[in-house]
């Protein structure tokens, strides 16, 4: 293992030593007032030239110099009276002139009824950085204007990607790209924790996710309600992929990530084009799947999905092994006869895919990408020992390296990760790799409930779960100046020295 005793930091900022209670959590997500800057009355405010003006008061004598400077003065008063006129006149005879282009107003062009006629303004108040039209909606219907389509799960759609490609011809700006767009879903339960600093560990692991989308430009939906009352647990997040689908005809992609699933590098981005022929990525090991036939040859905490008519009906039949069926039961009959290692009773989201590509592979299969080959999601007992020796073989590159340690804004932070890949090609990807993990999955912590797995303590999923949380923070603390310098610390913070790690 390398050793690496690490750069002198300065004193450490110390947050409050007090647990965040329900009452702080609200705090972090109240908006205050902005401070307006303070402005002069009328009554009080002075001109700096509005001192005492000394008034000529003599008698009738005036000298030349008064007579002159009175002439000047009726001089000018005629020019400006000149000009008032003119003013007037060219207000009520308005000359043709090209429109300014700069406006406050954001100008809203009139629909037609073409859609190939539809243009896309470059004012910046309605199109964004990427180009992209927010404030377009024209009224020609599409499928939101159906009322036979539904968003629940139990109600099918047809004909959803020739849906989706007219949504797309009727907001250009989100055509271009919409192959590269993902949306992010996540979320968790409604009720509050059980575990007393569970909810604390979800808005952590919900800010490493906001984070990450952030810095590479996806949009992230957290769901906390049950959208189908019955499809609850691991079940609950197939009714709200659907949604999102529906709520996202300009993403190609939706990217469901569990609560307790934390990116642990930062630089990493899902590479879309390997999956350019499939619609469903998993991570898992096929010859688990298909020789061992084990509940656990995969884990469905983490999938991506193609927003399609295929993924739609793929969905379908998923949902049909839930508990909102009336064929709940024997469903977990059959899965337990198919995978002899799964060792409760009730059907569940993982086994049934499982099931899926073992008994339906010609229909599902050619179109389901098991991944392998790097942490896609990764267990997190094997992976958060290897962290410090990671961060010390980082920054002995970034020693060597002087461009990879400058300091950048977050805005461009992908292109230095580009910089990185050259000095990652012998890292490798997945176990004994000395790359940053992608995802670190917490299976079988359970820290919102706290009933863990017996294999392991309490304490072990809690020191665990702060160190990775803030292995994945200091990447994004240090385009702000500052870094964890001890990972099992998440309340201090020390100013980063210039120059970083050399």
């Amino acid at each position: 293992m390398v050793k690496h005793a690490g750069p002198h930091f300065p004193t450490p900022l110390k947050s409050p030593s007090k647990p965040l209670t329900n009452h702080h959590s609200h705090l972090l997500y109240r908006r205050t007032h902005p401070f307006f800057p303070k402005m002069k009355s009328p009554e009080v405010y002075q001109s700096p030239f509005s001192g005492h003006i000394a008034r000529n008061t003599g008698g009738v004598r005036r000298s030349s110099l008064s007579i002159a400077s009175d002439a000047f003065i009726f001089f000018s008063g005629a020019v400006a009276a000149l000009l008032l006129v003119w003013t007037f006149s060219t207000f009520s005879n308005p000359q043709p002139q090209t429109p300014q282009t700069h406006s406050f107003e954001t100008p809203v062009s009139d629909p037609k009824p073409s859609v190939s006629s539809v243009s896309v303004t470059d004012d910046v108040c309605v199109v964004n950085s990427n180009g992209l039209n927010f404030r377009y909606d024209p009224p020609d219907p599409n499928f939101y204007d159906d009322p036979t389509l539904g968003y629940t799960i139990d109600t099918p759609i047809k004909n959803w990607d020739e849906k989706r490609q007219e949504w797309l011809k009727q907001h250009p700006s989100f055509a271009s790209g919409s192959e590269q767009r993902v949306v992010m879903v996540t979320g968790s339960q409604s009720d509050p924790c059980k575990n007393p600093i569970g909810d604390h560990l979800l808005l952590r692991f919900y800010k490493n996710k906001v984070d990450y989308c952030r810095i590479h430009g996806y949009d992230i939906f957290y769901n906390n309600v049950l959208l189908h009352p019955q499809m609850h647990t691991f079940w609950a997040k197939i009714p709200a992929v659907k949604a999102a689908m529906l709520a996202h005809p300009e993403s190609e992609w939706i990217w469901w990530v569990d609560s307790d699933a934390a990116f642990t590098d930062m630089d990493f981005k899902i590479p879309l084009q390997r999956y350019k022929n499939h619609n469903f990525v998993v991570h898992g090991w096929p010859k688990l799947i298909y020789e061992k036939k084990s509940w656990t040859s995969l884990n469905a905490g983490v999938f991506l999905i193609r927003n399609s008519q295929w993924a739609l009906d793929f969905m379908d039949v998923w949902a049909g092994m839930g508990p909102q069926t009336p064929g709940y039961e024997k469903w977990g009959e059959i899965l337990r006869e198919t995978c002899k290692d799964k060792a409760f009773p009730e059907s569940d989201d993982q086994t049934g895919l499982v099931y899926l590509l073992l008994k339906e592979k010609e229909k599902w299969g050619d179109k389901i990408y098991v991944e392998g080959e790097y942490y896609f999601e990764g267990y997190w007992l094997e992976i958060v020992e290897t962290l410090d020796n990671i961060t010390a073989i980082y920054n002995n590159i970034e020693r060597k390296v002087r461009s990879l340690r400058r300091r950048h804004g977050e805005k461009v932070s992908e292109s230095y990760a580009a910089q990185w890949e050259p000095y990652l090609k012998d890292a490798g990807y997945g176990k004994f790799s000395w790359r940053r993990p992608f995802i670190t999955h917490f299976t079988g912590c359970q820290p919102c409930s706290g009933k863990h797995n017996q294999m392991y303590s309490g304490q072990s999923c809690w020191d665990a779960m702060q160190k990775v949380l803030n292995f994945a923070d200091n990447q994004v603390l240090r385009n702000y100046g500052f870094v964890h310098r001890d990972l099992l610390d998440s309340a201090s913070v020390s100013p980063l020295p210039f120059d970083y790690p050399a």
